[in-house]
């Protein structure tokens, strides 16, 4: 019976830019950052009583921290002996980027020796298949398309490690911008304002291993590269795709972000979930003068639930606890 299950998984897999049929009546796509493969991992039964339509890895899904790819590959291993993740596996179709830790080294770029062969342990831990382009290409980008009722759903990964530049800290240990720097490389920005640029989707889910839209905190984001970030949000705005979610991990902390944009009639939310088996427990001040909600310094999971209601889709934004405790949750009014 599991060699069937995984056998149908695989058929069911999307590799690129597929479409995947779901119900009419909901479809629930949960998320998630810093997973120790060696901690205990309370999350996988709680997330699995969702019943998940999808589950999206943001990084950091092991602590793999080696240039030793034997060292990289048995901790990914140890990961899927986890049963409550088979079981996850057995039943939802599994996508994901990563960040730093499962790159191979804390806060690495492009400048880390190992990255293509540490990508192919990332796609073999996501059970990318042989064939796949993504196995070609330099970094782990990728886009996926779901189909909810008659509406769309493309889930579009980026890659914030293979092709980013370096960064350097002052005296305190924070990050200077580096303010002619990138973050994709210029393959991957084609790339994706291809997936943006006159797309049929109702919703585009943006997936990063770092933050996107805080700009005040002094460790990894985008805001560390203003060129790179200011690209990204002018690429919103003019390419106008519907519905943007950006979904983030990283630090250790869940919250909600919210930004306006010109051109733009809805603002644009972040979701960052970050904690899946340790969080930031200290961290219970930090400015961020984009959150809306609370900040969550327990460990967490994310959830969207979409509803078709009419000729639109609604979707709620929950972080969730190891309890099924809901921490906070946003009714996201999307853009048509």
């Amino acid at each position: 019976m599991k060699k069937y299950l995984l056998l149908l998984r695989v058929a069911l897999r999307l590799s690129y830019s597929p479409a995947l049929a779901q119900s009419t009546s909901e479809f629930v796509v949960a998320f998630g950052s810093c997973n120790r493969q060696d901690e205990p991992q309370p999350m996988w039964d709680v997330i699995n009583q969702d019943h998940p339509n999808l589950w999206i890895w943001l990084g950091d899904n092991i602590y793999g921290d080696s240039d030793d790819m034997a060292v990289l590959k048995a901790k990914y291993d140890l990961q899927l002996q986890q049963p409550s993740y088979q079981k996850l596996q057995a039943q939802t179709p599994i996508v994901g980027t990563w960040d730093d830790h499962d790159y191979g080294r804390n806060d690495a770029g492009k400048d880390y020796a190992f990255k293509k062969q540490s990508q192919q342990l990332a796609l073999d831990f996501l059970q990318e298949p042989a064939n796949s382009p993504r196995r070609q290409q330099e970094g782990i980008y990728a886009a996926y398309t779901y189909k909810v009722g008659d509406k769309k759903v493309k889930v579009i990964l980026l890659d914030g490690r293979y092709h980013r530049d370096a960064l350097q800290r002052d005296l305190v240990k924070a990050y200077i911008p580096n303010k002619t720097g990138d973050m994709l490389g210029e393959q991957q920005w084609q790339w994706l304002q291809t997936q943006l640029t006159n797309s049929d989707a109702d919703v585009h889910i943006i997936g990063s291993g770092v933050q996107i839209i805080p700009d005040q905190h002094p460790f990894e984001k985008w805001a560390n590269f203003p060129v790179a970030r200011k690209r990204l949000l002018d690429l919103l705005a003019t390419t106008h795709p519907k519905g943007v979610l950006l979904l983030s991990g990283d630090r250790h902390i869940g919250e909600i972000s919210k930004i306006s944009l010109p051109g733009r009639k809805e603002p644009i939310y972040e979701i960052t979930a970050s904690g899946l088996t340790h969080s930031a427990t200290n961290n219970t001040k930090e400015n961020n003068r984009y959150r809306v909600g609370p900040l969550i310094n327990q460990k967490h999971y994310g959830l969207f639930h979409f509803r078709p209601e009419g000729n639109k889709l609604t979707v709620v934004a929950e972080l969730k606890g190891e309890k099924g405790q809901v921490f906070t949750s946003e009714k996201i009014k999307l853009e048509e």
